[in-house]
């Protein structure tokens, strides 16, 4: 007979690790749909955590939905992407998880952004078949893991499918991109967004994730890494991908320069114009990233910028840069660059 469970002690068992512990209480339970804070499953809890052992013992024990959303339309797959945790992202990935599900996200304010949907395998659709029943979607079907490739036989037709789709087999599966939520946010941004190449290496180099995708204000990839100060991503992307450093974001028309001003990120603005950001690009309303600057109260990144060879000018409403602020730091700044 199953007992009741308190939902905090599943998610903190969940959180911790606790493998064996969880185990017993979801045995005694008798299930493992309990929702949790922001409409969580366990399986969001476990792929944030980077608790693979947790993540695959659901699923496989439990039949847990990959694809659950919580209520920001962030899936188990943005979960592991967005923290870093590989070995997670390419066991959803084996299963089948949507490469370009979209969550809804705090945009404008945060970045994130990739594509194109691996919906699985039609011949493990076709195997599923066989066996009587067809899988609703591919989390019908095993992981992957390069065991799976080596030894189809002994790891099992579905299972080495999806492992040939993960590892590169791409002429094997099929694809379906641009399935998009409100925002138009995916995967592949919140691993740039925070600095996790290894994981958007994996998402576009194995799936095929556009670099160009655009959230529902025309933000990329690019100028969400602007963001959140992400150099390292920057110079991924720009410098190894092609991407254009000057491309803007459709809304606002506001280049990458524009949003590390905005957020007065220093080297990231210093990272820009080192690769070949316009200094003088003007957003819609005919800002420079100075005004950025100074309407967000960044002292140093002022600084930087007029020493850069900048200079204030008015934008479409007539206002300086200048006017923007009322800091002492920040007006300091004019002063010393006139007299420099």
């Amino acid at each position: 007979m199953a007992v009741s469970v308190d939902p905090r002690r599943l998610y903190r068992l969940v959180h911790e690790g606790q493998l064996c512990a969880l185990r017993e209480e979801l045995r005694a339970a008798g299930r493992a749909d309990c929702a949790g804070p922001a409409g969580d499953t366990l399986l969001h809890c476990a792929a944030r955590h980077g608790h693979l052992d947790v993540l695959t013992y659901l699923v496989e024990a439990w039949d847990m939905d990959i694809e659950a959303t919580n209520r920001d339309y962030k899936r188990p797959l943005h979960e592991a992407a967005s923290m870093g945790h590989r070995d997670c992202v390419r066991y959803l990935l084996g299963r089948g998880a949507a490469v370009d599900c979209l969550k809804k996200a705090d945009c404008p304010g945060t970045p994130i952004c990739c594509k194109c949907t691996e919906q699985g395998c039609w011949g493990a659709r076709q195997r599923g078949g066989e066996r009587g029943r067809a899988p609703r979607s591919s989390r019908g079907v095993r992981g992957s893991s390069p065991a799976g490739v080596e030894s189809p036989l002994s790891a099992g037709f579905e299972r080495w499918l999806f492992s040939a789709a993960l590892w590169g087999l791409g002429s094997r599966c099929q694809y379906e991109a641009d399935c998009r939520d409100k925002c138009g946010l995916t995967p592949f941004m919140d691993a740039i967004q925070c600095g996790h190449l290894g994981v958007a290496r994996l998402l576009l180099e194995k799936h095929k994730a556009q670099v160009s995708s655009e959230d529902s204000l025309g933000a990329q990839a690019l100028h969400r890494a602007a963001v959140t100060g992400q150099d390292e991503a920057i110079r991924f992307l720009v410098s190894e991908l092609g991407v254009d450093v000057d491309v803007r974001a459709t809304s606002a028309c506001s280049s990458a320069l524009h949003y590390a001003a905005k957020e007065g990120h220093v080297s990231t603005v210093q990272t820009l114009l080192s690769l070949g950001a316009d200094l003088n690009a003007k957003d819609g309303r005919d800002r420079s990233a100075l005004h950025l600057a100074c309407a967000g109260q960044h002292a140093a990144c002022v600084a930087f910028l007029l020493r850069s060879g900048l200079g204030d000018s008015r934008d479409a409403a007539g206002a300086l840069a200048q006017q923007l602020t009322q800091s002492e730091d920040v007006l300091r700044c004019f002063g010393s660059s006139a007299t420099a």
